[in-house]
């Protein structure tokens, strides 16, 4: 494609590390931000990059929106939501390695799909669409089924709709209902882009082939899947897949992003050049550059 709309649909939360001295560093981050950040830095002139959430109405939402903004994210499909805010979420790290405690019971992003026109007119308007397992995970069950929808129309007028399982089981009240869930996104998707240690935990397969079969089998055009350190495996269509070796970091500082910043640079060289190998590469790089960084985004 020469140009076009690029949608992300997610929350964005507020990021706390640690900074020296004991104090904590606020920024803001999340999956699909994450990725939008990096998508916007790679995409060529024609391309917009827009954000479908929700914020409050209080000042540390006006900061989130006011921050994405001047990412050069567009900003007009979040919706603003009285009496919420922001969630909340701090990273903690061993060796590199992060884990992270969570404060979003009451986050706005949690009612982004509640408006079904807003859905439609913000899909409606995208060539591609990105989303997360963990966009599906916040949301109720009547929100989910109306995003579904949206998903599947955009998908059946020629939008390419891509997704991150990104499976985060503390998110789910239920597994079984998790694993249904993201298997039926899955059927919306025209590309798929899995981290291999998050689906062997979740679905039990035994090696990145089984991942690669499994989503190929729900119709994805193209599946890409991530296995830390180790090769990123690629099947399209009815190919045989194909193993792309990733050069590790010896000593990775951070690896907070390193999926979402893949993900985004992969996604802007694909839908401008249809390369496979070329899209690999360049998300290989940029996640390189971020796990080599404290934090989820880097310029």
């Amino acid at each position: 494609m020469k140009g076009g709309v690029f949608l992300g649909i997610g929350e964005c939360m507020v990021e706390l590390s640690d900074a020296q001295g004991g104090l904590l560093r606020q920024s803001f981050a999340g999956d699909v931000f994450n990725t939008l950040w990096y998508a916007k830095r790679a995409l060529p002139h024609g391309w917009s990059t827009r954000f479908l959430s929700a914020v409050g109405v209080d000042p540390l939402s006006d900061g989130m929106a006011d921050f994405i903004a001047g990412a050069g994210i567009e900003t007009g499909d979040i919706r603003r939501i009285p009496d919420r805010r922001p969630g909340l979420y701090m990273i903690h790290l061993d060796a590199g390695e992060r884990s992270f405690s969570y404060w979003r019971d009451r986050s706005a992003a949690r009612l982004l799909a509640a408006d079904a026109a807003h859905l439609d007119r913000a899909i409606g308007a995208a060539q591609v669409v990105y989303l997360s397992g963990i966009t599906l995970a916040i949301l109720s069950g009547d929100d989910l089924e109306t995003l579904l929808a949206r998903l599947a129309t955009a998908r059946a007028a020629g939008a390419i709709i891509a997704f991150d399982p990104n499976i985060r089981p503390a998110l789910w009240d239920d597994a079984t209902r998790m694993r249904a869930m993201i298997e039926r996104a899955a059927e919306t998707a025209t590309i798929i882009l899995p981290s291999f240690d998050d689906e062997a935990s979740a679905f039990g397969d035994a090696d990145a082939g089984a991942t690669l079969a499994r989503y190929a089998a729900r119709g994805a055009d193209l599946v890409v899947v991530k296995n830390g350190a180790g090769d990123v495996s690629v099947k399209r269509g009815n190919d045989t897949a194909t193993p792309y070796p990733t050069t590790a970091i010896a000593t990775p500082v951070d690896t907070t992003g390193a999926g979402d910043s893949f993900n985004g640079a992969f996604l802007a060289e694909y839908v401008t050049s249809g390369d496979v190998a070329a899209s690999v590469a360049a998300g290989q790089a940029c996640a390189a550059q971020v796990i080599g960084h404290h934090g989820a985004l880097i310029n």
